[in-house]
């Protein structure tokens, strides 16, 4: 079973690296170009915020899977959380979520807590993230995302469904309904609020990079920094919504190019919009590497035990 278990891993894997990879390809013309007008500096700095964004994206999901009543250490959490978001790069949004489950049962994890964390994960960033978006976009650019303000429809029933009062019977609900056992352990308001905070800290990372790039390219500092922020925001959430697009290719690209139209024109604003799309899904590579190449290598043989020198008195005998 740990070598079936093992095969569906490694053709995940391979399956979710391929297709970012392709992602990127595909592209590569115009991200070549992209990152010329760019440069090494402003690029690089970019990077480093999305990877930031990626540690606490995951410290969040790290924090609720322990509120349930499965802490991991920090490394094992990273090597699940970042295998798993390989599946973004596949065609529907539920590929990390059972990655998420197969990997955690490994490790004695109950599935419905995989699923349950994965879910509020994803629920409080996308709540947390409509909220962003509607506090900085009306400021500068809410006339360019006109089209999508049906999406913050759904922001007041996410936020106030985190309430632990609301949350836990709703969950052990779902449960039920799935035919699963209740939760063993609720989560309290603060696991909930802790895991919010780790995902504000995640918006602010994310908006940064994009605020890098979009600077970079001339776009005034002091305004795009709410461009940045809430465009970028709403993008994703859009995007993850537009469920049919992996990772929300297509949807969240054009709406962060709208976003941006009030600091850059179109042009340098899709310049920022493929750099961004290529510097997130090599962000996930990096980030999923980093933790699987550790764990693919073959466990060192232990070393033999030291053999004491007879005694003395056992040498006379």
């Amino acid at each position: 079973m740990s070598g079936v278990r093992r095969a569906v891993r490694v053709g995940f894997v391979v399956a979710a690296v391929g297709l970012g990879g392709y992602a990127v390809v595909t592209r590569w013309g115009a991200v070549q170009h992209g990152f010329a007008q760019l440069g090494y500096l402003a690029t690089g700095a970019a990077l480093l915020a999305v990877l930031a964004s990626l540690l606490t994206t995951m410290q969040g999901w790290r924090v609720l899977l322990a509120g349930l009543g499965s802490p991991l250490p920090l490394t094992v959490a990273a090597r699940v959380f970042y295998v798993s978001q390989l599946g973004k790069y596949i065609p529907g949004s539920m590929w990390p979520v059972l990655a998420q489950m197969q990997m955690g049962s490994a490790l004695r994890v109950p599935p419905r807590r995989s699923a349950t964390a994965a879910a509020l994960t994803m629920t409080i960033s996308l709540g947390t993230g409509l909220a962003i978006a509607l506090t900085t976009l009306p400021l500068v650019a809410m006339p360019a995302t006109a089209g999508y303000r049906w999406a913050f429809l759904v922001m007041p029933v996410l936020l106030v469904g985190l309430h632990p009062r609301l949350l836990n019977p709703i969950a052990d609900r779902l449960l039920r309904l799935a035919r699963r056992p209740a939760l063993d352990q609720p989560l309290t308001g603060r696991t909930v609020a802790r895991a919010v905070g780790w995902a504000l800290a995640s918006w602010l990372l994310l908006g940064a990079h994009v605020w890098l790039l979009a600077v970079r390219l001339g776009g005034p500092a002091g305004r795009t920094v709410l461009l940045a922020l809430g465009g970028y925001a709403f993008a994703w959430c859009v995007g993850f919504l537009v469920v049919v697009a992996p990772a929300g290719a297509g949807v969240r690209d054009v709406l962060l190019v709208a976003a941006l139209a009030p600091a850059l024109d179109v042009p340098r604003a899709t310049v920022v919009a493929l750099a961004s799309r290529a510097l997130l899904t090599l962000g996930d590579l990096l980030a999923a590497g980093a933790v699987a190449l550790p764990a693919a290598r073959p466990a060192a043989p232990p070393a033999p035990e030291p053999v004491s020198p007879p005694r003395a008195d056992e040498t006379a005998r």
